[in-house]
């Protein structure tokens, strides 16, 4: 085998590589026009980020509800106050907690459900 012939087959053969370990994650099979079924690798879809992205702030946002109607409007302003004068990161956390119109309607719909 000369080294051209050699190096065409080693191209052949990542290129074989590559496809299989993409076909291995999932593929999905089609049907030509000409009748041959045809493999292709499955897309990957940005959905289960956005679905992981969106489900952390619904439980931030009802953690923040629930702690509000539990420790009360007073002490939850004065702790999220608190965390306000910190570091960086407790001022983050602290604009991250403010209660908003939202944790206000979630606070009453919790306290009615515990009382």
């Amino acid at each position: 085998m000369s080294a051209s012939q050699f190096e065409e087959f080693d191209r052949r053969m990542r290129r074989i590589s590559r496809r299989h370990s993409k076909l291995s994650q999932g593929y999905v099979t089609s049907v030509n026009s000409d009748g041959l079924v045809v493999a292709r690798p499955k897309r990957r879809s940005n959905r289960s980020t956005l679905r992981g992205v969106a489900m952390v702030v619904i439980v931030l946002i009802a953690f923040k509800g629930f702690l509000h109607s539990q420790i009360g409007s007073a002490a939850y302003a004065e702790r999220v106050d608190a965390l306000s004068q910190g570091s960086a990161i407790e001022k983050g956390g602290a604009f991250v907690m403010v209660a908003d119109p939202l944790t206000l309607w979630l606070s009453q719909k919790f306290s009615s459900l515990v009382r």
